[in-house]
């Protein structure tokens, strides 16, 4: 297969690939601006335009679509165009000097820049296996309701939200990643095809809409397993009820410049359609061609295009999530791009005792950015693929298990900067102040952030109350001045194990030891406690 693209590509284009680079032009001006201010629903869904609303994102240039007279000018002068981006306003080709110079010649262009930043450089490439610490090995599972999936979830601190209602619905989520064999059709899928929540799907790498193919890489099926994945009793992904837009960008065979572009036409189409996050298990560094390769100097955020892109994509109000990477232990033990910008927000990897994973790429990026942000469970995390569970490893699954719990966050507080959300993130997170280059700030804690935003808001907490003795043994006490409506008590998985009303005591005498999260209605207000039975 890679031979046969190798041939078709020579034969394309020149008869000698040194010739020739990748190459990206960019556009001076969009002509139909104006038109697009007039009727920004000729370009941009009316979702696209409610998020900007709700977070004061106005409309710019970028938002307006290419100029298509320039693109057609450049293929009456020979080229091939199979790659554009309205963000970047420009359009990518191979060219060799000579048509560089006619390139610039022309009046609509502005610049043309190389995707061959170590021209010189020569590297070697790197396993073909771009997720190295990436291992699948079918497991057997007890049955029960979060199963395997509770450690990783309660890590992260999750649950609360989940208890609260929280579990995605309405927010939008665009997995970018390899493919999704098998999700049409794997009953581990089938909730979310009953329910209507996989809204649309596109592989930019072919231009087609044969995302399910089971030729390609699963690295997406199961990416999207530990987000929105659920088999009864036994797997529960971390945003269950979200909608979810799926996007091929990356061919697993070859690692190629072009796949930079496929990811920004990825990310542009979510920005069409509204989506509320982006999750992204892929990064760059080193090209089967070195000429593209990077350097670490060049993990600077804002060299690469996918970067740029990436910056580009959260300015719109897109919570963008990158892997850190799987290099912890190679040469190269770096983050990669995308997950070298600033704005981005970059997830390493845990184990399940809160250890660093040896595999997880170390920070900072080449400016000093502290990445990754923060981490999440990525050594024997657990996912679904086609019809069962499996477990996996590497940041690729640290990445949506943190991602479903954003969009969780973004149900409950619709209007919150992003920026501000990246920033509570970090903050509640476990290292916090303190960070080191592999786990960033710490295990991320969506529990304590949303309790912080609750406390602090003006709507909440005028009824301030206690439970004690916790752990206990026998009775768990609520101390409040207000009245409680209701007390309801879950185990570890989820389920619901007691209710009472009107009561500020709950005798746990007869439970099993373990952690439990008792739900506390007041007159106003939900309140949400974790406590421990010994």
């Amino acid at each position: 297969m890679k031979k046969l693209l190798l041939i078709c590509f020579l034969a394309g284009y020149s008869l000698s690939q040194a010739q020739t680079e990748l190459v990206f032009v960019y556009f001076n001006s969009k002509p139909n601006k104006t038109a697009f201010y007039a009727n920004p629903l000729s370009e941009l869904s009316q979702k696209a335009l409610d998020r900007r609303t709700a977070l004061g994102i106005a409309l710019n240039d970028q938002d307006a679509p290419i100029e298509q007279s320039y693109i057609q000018n450049l293929q009456n002068l020979g080229f091939t165009i199979t790659d554009s981006s309205k963000w970047l306003n420009g359009v990518a080709v191979n060219a060799n000097q000579a048509q560089v110079n006619l390139i610039k010649a022309q009046p609509f262009v502005q610049s043309v820049e190389s995707f061959a930043k170590n021209s010189s450089l020569i590297l070697k490439t790197q396993n073909t296996n771009k997720w190295e610490s990436f291992e699948k090995a079918q497991k057997d599972l007890t049955t029960f309701n979060y199963g395997s999936g509770s450690e990783q979830i309660d890590q992260i601190n999750l649950r609360p939200l989940h208890l609260a209602g929280f579990t995605g619905n309405g927010v939008s989520i665009a997995v970018i990643d390899t493919g999704f064999p098998n999700v049409n059709t794997g009953t581990a899928f089938s909730r979310l095809w009953t329910n209507n929540k996989i809204k649309a799907g596109y592989d930019f790498v072919t231009k087609t809409t044969n995302i399910y193919n089971t030729s390609l890489n699963a690295h997406g099926t199961v990416v999207l397993g530990a987000i929105g994945g659920y088999i009864q009793n036994t797997f529960v992904g971390s945003a269950p009820d979200a909608d979810f837009y799926l996007y091929r960008s990356e061919n697993a065979a070859v690692e190629v410049p072009e796949e930079e572009l496929y990811w920004i036409e990825a990310a542009e189409e979510a920005d069409r359609k509204g989506v509320d996050v982006i999750t992204t298990s892929l990064g760059y560094n080193v090209f089967d061609d070195p000429k593209y390769s990077y350097t670490y100097a060049q993990m600077n955020g804002t060299t690469s295009f996918i970067a740029r892109a990436s910056q580009i994509a959260a300015s719109k109000g897109i919570f963008v999530l990158i892997a850190a990477g799987n290099s912890g232990e190679q040469t190269w033990h770096y983050i990669t791009t995308p997950g070298d910008n600033a704005q981005v927000f970059t997830i390493g990897s845990v184990d399940s005792a809160g250890l660093s994973s040896g595999f997880s790429s170390y920070g900072p990026n080449s400016l000093g950015v502290i990445k990754p942000d923060a981490s999440a469970r990525g050594t024997a995390a657990t996912t679904v693929d086609n019809n069962t569970t499996t477990s996996v490893s590497g940041t690729s699954i640290a990445t949506p298990i943190a991602a479903g719990g954003v969009a969780c966050l973004i149900q409950a507080f619709p209007t919150m900067s992003r920026d501000l959300m990246k920033t509570k993130l970090r903050q509640t997170a476990s290292l916090f102040p303190n960070y080191t280059d592999q786990m960033g700030y710490g295990i991320l804690n969506f529990g304590n952030l949303y309790n912080s935003v609750l406390n602090t808001s003006e709507l909440v907490k005028k009824d301030k109350f206690a439970i004690f003795p916790n752990p206990v043994k026998t009775i768990l006490n609520i101390a409040t001045e207000g009245e409680v409506s209701s007390l309801e008590v879950y185990d570890n998985l989820g389920k619901l194990v007691l209710k009472s009303k009107k009561q500020k005591s709950i005798n746990v005498q007869d439970f099993s030891n373990g952690t439990y999260y008792l739900k506390i209605q007041m007159k106003d207000q939900v309140y949400y406690e974790k406590f421990l039975k010994e």
